[in-house]
């Protein structure tokens, strides 16, 4: 009955709800930004050279960006793009691309916002925290959605998609070295358990050490596969676009399923309008909140355009992949993939590769987890330690699950917060828009762009942390020109 509950639900949100939400506010979002992603995409390279923190220590923008990219690539990247090819076809690639592109303009105005309206976590911390819990109740004055927006960035992070990462490590690590799913599962277990006591600066430095590392990897291994095999490129892009919209008789659901594949495997992987990426571009200490968006806004394009597009052409160039087949778990089609196209070690390497990937993406998780309960916990420790040995259990459970009850309870949580954050962020675009403005505004009169706070009066900001991050990299910037 729950599994009849959870399918009813996650076909009424996705089915009916976010295959026109998501696109149409995407596109709204672009439209009225004058294409934000696009116009600022090169900017990124100059802001994340320019980053300027102060004494106290702050994350940096890369920083920033590093951990965001933890959390968004991960199995989503390597399984979950098989899944979608699995179930809707090369075509669900195409749909990939395109709530990625859209979803880049979604990421940009909800860290955008979330750098806005952030707060410190004491009044002697030097430690920023924000997000979609933030801003609706500072901006809307909406608290109980707050608390409601917190519980399900809790159960969507920190429970349905760690324990999707569990499975899919475990999963691999089975097929590759033989090691039953309990084992390994017990082995990440002890591993997270001693990662997460360290906070988010241990995780931080963490991330901007390995992910680059694992990024780049998995990079050079899909730039051998597609030299190799360069000449059948252009046909291969050409099948996904005409399967994007006349999908082959093997697929089950016609157009609508391919859609929705690409839609929910891309918004799965690249999280952009879940309200996860915010939690993490708050905590940068940047002169502007859009300097924030844009990089988020990147992290998007580096996770669905290029990342997920390297597994989809390792499958579909490995001939590996069958039409209307569904007896192969994603995991086990990359690694087969990879396999074809370089022999054995092509297994081995994927296996490693998501347990870097997943491993980063579950301590982000509990980041996104822990960040959230704290809203409306704010510290209590009894409460904290029952959330982590809660989280430790599910790690373990996830990997003796399935890959269609994992996966449908993690659409089901995703889909919940996804309708909640977008309508806010909907809701909040007018300050997000007056944002981008006085950010154009300053570039043309030839100024490094600082948040002018004495503009946003009507919008319920902390002017007084702003008047001090203002005030602290005008100093830096004075004493540089010195």
């Amino acid at each position: 009955m729950l599994l009849e509950i959870n399918d009813f639900l996650n076909n009424l949100i996705w089915g009916n709800i976010l295959i026109y939400l998501l696109p149409a506010l995407g596109i709204f979002f672009t439209v009225s930004s004058r294409f934000v992603q696009f116009r600022y995409f090169f900017k990124m390279f100059h802001i994340l050279r320019d980053t300027v923190h102060d004494k106290e220590g702050h994350i940096s923008s890369f920083q920033a960006l590093m951990l965001s990219i933890a959390g968004r690539v991960g199995g989503g990247n390597i399984a979950g793009v098989a899944v979608a090819i699995t179930l809707g076809g090369p075509g669900s690639v195409f749909w990939m691309w395109i709530i990625g592109l859209i979803g880049m303009s979604t990421s940009f105005f909800e860290c955008s916002l979330a750098q806005l309206y952030k707060e410190k976590d004491s009044e002697d911390s030097c430690v920023y925290r924000g997000g979609p819990a933030y801003y609706v109740t500072k901006a809307l004055g909406q608290r109980w959605l707050g608390v409601i927006i917190s519980f399900l960035l809790m159960v969507t992070f920190g429970f349905a998609f760690n324990a999707t990462q569990s499975f899919i490590i475990t999963t691999s690590f089975e097929s590759t070295f033989n090691i039953p799913g309990w084992i390994s599962g017990v082995a990440l277990t002890i591993l997270f358990a001693f990662a997460v006591f360290g906070g988010i600066k241990r995780i931080t430095k963490f991330s901007e050490v390995i992910v680059p590392i694992m990024a780049v990897g998995y990079l050079l291994i899909a730039a051998v596969v597609i030299s190799l095999n360069i000449a059948q490129i252009p046909s291969l892009i050409s099948i996904i676009v005409n399967e994007a919209f006349n999908p082959s008789s093997a697929i089950g659901g016609g157009l609508g399923a391919v859609i929705l594949q690409g839609a929910k495997r891309g918004m799965f992987s690249n999280e952009a309008g879940l309200g996860s990426a915010p939690n993490v571009a708050a905590v940068a200490y940047v002169a502007h909140p859009v300097q924030q968006g844009i990089v988020q806004s990147f992290s998007v394009f580096i996770d669905t355009i290029i990342l997920c597009s390297c597994t989809a052409f390792i499958i579909l160039l490995s001939g590996v992949y069958t039409p209307g087949a569904q007896g192969v778990d994603g995991v086990l089609l990359t690694q087969n993939a990879l396999i074809e196209h370089i022999g054995p070690l092509g297994g081995y390497f994927v296996t490693i590769a998501l347990l870097l990937f997943g491993f980063s993406s579950i301590l982000y998780n509990y980041y996104l987890a822990e960040n959230s309960l704290n809203f409306f916990s704010k510290g209590n420790k009894v409460l904290f330690t029952l959330f982590r040995i809660f989280v430790i259990v599910l790690i373990i459970w996830g990997s003796q699950q399935d890959l269609g009850s994992i996966f449908s309870f993690a659409d089901l949580s995703m889909g919940l917060l996804a309708v909640i954050n977008m309508i806010a962020i909907a809701l909040l675009y007018k300050p997000a828009l007056q944002l981008i403005r006085g950010y154009d505004r300053q570039i043309k009169e030839g100024k490094k762009p600082v948040l002018r706070y004495n503009d946003y009066n009507e919008y319920k900001i902390d002017k007084e942390i702003w008047k001090e991050i203002v005030d602290n990299i005008n100093d830096i910037r004075s004493k540089d020109k010195a």
